[in-house]
């Protein structure tokens, strides 16, 4: 158990709004009244932590985890590689990431999914690592594909992964998405556009980085995530960091 203290209150005034209409779900889910903001209490502040003992051999490799490596998923390999580091540049290691995600097809192996798209035997769409002293981590997977969702009439969300950064006590959890350069579909995307500086969102788009590509076998993004400061990622769930 670790004890840091009182956690740090969310800026509502740089996050998204609540309440967007264009992005349909928001309305219902929206708070009807004023917010209160709580102190954190010994819950939120302390332990469990993650250990490095429970990571497995292939849990960052999303396209052997699902079948223990007995059969490969099926779609454009791709490796997603980056660090996390806080606003002053500095690596912050031993950091648990977990990242979930769409198949090649568009389609997530979860029971309400219920997409044309065909499930993948051999991919199960989750993985998880945790970084190492310098900050770095990388997972291999499949590019997920674009799927249309009931918001409008041909509302599609672009290709993306959603990724998970714990702290060091149970409420330092952060969640935000990573896009894929040159997407066409993420100007077009009302969940995108909830983000209100542009700047931001551009944050959350993934460069392609040929350096990192291995010839034949999978195309390199690098994702980047900085944590507090005037360059921090946007995140979904607190605009602050750890």
């Amino acid at each position: 158990m670790t004890d840091l203290g009182p956690l740090i209150p969310r800026n509502r005034m740089v996050h998204p709004p609540a309440y967007t209409p264009g992005y349909k779900t928001s309305v219902a889910r929206s708070p009807s009244l004023p917010l209160l903001s709580l102190e954190s209490g010994p819950s939120e502040e302390t332990g469990p932590m993650f250990g490095h003992n429970q990571l497995g051999a292939l849990d960052n490799n999303l396209i052997l985890n699902w079948t223990k490596g007995e059969a490969p998923a099926v779609g454009e390999r791709i490796l997603v590689y980056g660090r996390i580091m806080d606003e002053r540049g500095k690596p912050v290691p031993e950091t648990l990431i977990e990242i979930w995600q769409a198949n090649a097809g568009g389609r997530y192996r979860h029971k309400k999914d219920t997409y044309f798209a065909p499930l993948d035997p051999n991919f199960g769409g989750c993985g998880r690592t945790i970084t190492d002293a310098e900050g770095n981590y990388q997972f291999l997977t499949i590019r997920p594909g674009a799927y249309p969702w009931p918001n409008g009439g041909n509302d599609w969300r672009p290709m993306h992964i959603h990724v998970s950064v714990y702290g060091h006590s149970f409420g330092q959890r952060l969640i935000t998405q990573m896009y894929f350069e040159g997407d066409p579909l993420i100007p077009l995307c009302p969940i995108a556009n909830t983000v209100r500086q542009r700047g931001d969102l551009d944050g959350l788009v993934a460069p392609l980085d040929m350096n990192m590509s291995r010839p034949h076998d999978f195309l390199a993004y690098k994702f980047d995530i900085v944590l507090r400061g005037r360059r921090q990622t946007m995140f979904e769930n607190k605009m602050e960091g750890m």
